[in-house]
């Protein structure tokens, strides 16, 4: 039974057990469980004391993230690297019931299964490297006295100033070279 139901079974004097339990179970959207008026927020005069609503309650509650989202290149690495890691799980344990079946496959898996062993070996130092060239070239966002930030700071004010002398050149190169007076 919806909403609108409960208010014409609630019209009527008519409603079911269901609906009411249904009605007493609902979450609060803001309506009076007894389906009395939609937007009113209060509860209809048979209903006892009267009193308000309590407060809307959001359908959910946003946290802020606890860590920063990894670099693009460094989690385009780490995803290299566990699809690789997965790979040789499976053929690891492909090798192995091969190997308790006693099949011809055994031998092939278990030389497909160390060289996977070495390639997600590189994965996971891929990622290590490419997180320590990423933390070198962009600085360490986390640290306050981190020196990649004062050096981007300097580098902006000096891109900054170089547009701003630009602009002013550009100017003057429009009206000519020549100053023009203020009066006319």
């Amino acid at each position: 039974m919806g909403t609108a139901e409960r208010r014409v079974a609630h019209e009527n004097g008519v409603a079911t057990r269901e609906a009411v339990l249904r009605g007493a179970q609902a979450p609060d959207r803001g309506l009076a469980a007894s389906g009395g008026e939609a937007g009113s927020g209060r509860r209809s005069s048979g209903d006892s004391g009267g009193r308000e609503r309590a407060h809307y309650r959001p359908l959910w509650i946003e946290e802020p993230a606890r860590k920063r989202r990894l670099p693009d290149p460094v989690r385009t690495s780490a995803v290299r690297a566990v699809l690789i890691i997965a790979v040789t799980l499976i053929q690891a344990m492909v090798a192995f019931l091969s190997t308790l079946a006693g099949s011809w496959l055994a031998f092939p898996m278990v030389l497909s299964t160390v060289a996977s062993t070495v390639m997600s070996t590189w994965g996971v130092l891929d990622v290590w490297v490419t997180r320590q060239m990423w933390n070198q070239r962009n600085g360490v966002v986390s640290a306050p006295s981190s020196t990649a930030r004062t050096l981007r700071r300097e580098r902006r004010r000096a891109r900054r100033e170089a547009r701003a002398a630009e602009r002013a050149q550009e100017r003057i190169r429009r009206r000519g070279g020549a100053g023009q007076l203020s009066h006319p």
